[in-house]
């Protein structure tokens, strides 16, 4: 049985590369976490070049804004490989990375946390996103 995604809407946008890297990764690591493939399964995939730029895909880095007291924080969404939380480089299989993916500009998104806290945070802007800047193989 699978978690149900914490997030403002189930229905995301994903690339066709970032979803079949995903997919590979999780060949790869069957014991991670069951709410990215559940996502995989009910994504709309769409081509690295039409995707829509407030849509964030891998590698995009967000501005978010804390439901609760407005802090704001920036965040890069990566593969676990490349994740650096203290220097703001998130996997996308942590519970904030998968609330956040193919999300889009102006959405909540919600997660809980190992611990069983919940947090919200809106996204405020994508400061970069790799499709939006001509890099469709980031």
């Amino acid at each position: 049985m699978r978690t149900a995604l914490t997030s403002t809407r189930l229905e995301r946008t994903l690339t066709e590369l970032d979803h079949v890297r995903l997919t590979r990764l999780l060949q790869r690591q069957p014991a991670e976490p069951a709410v990215i493939g559940e996502l995989l399964d009910v994504a709309q995939v769409v081509p690295s070049r039409a995707v829509g730029p407030d849509v964030v895909t891998m590698y995009s880095q967000v501005l978010l804004r804390d439901a609760a007291d407005g802090t704001p924080s920036k965040i890069t969404l990566c593969y676990p490989a490349d994740a650096e939380p203290a220097a703001g480089f998130v996997s996308v299989l942590s519970p904030v990375g998968q609330a956040l993916l193919g999300l889009q500009a102006g959405e909540l998104a919600r997660w809980t946390t190992p611990d069983g806290r919940t947090h919200a945070a809106r996204i405020e802007a994508l400061l970069f996103q790799p499709e939006a800047s001509g890099d469709y193989t980031l």
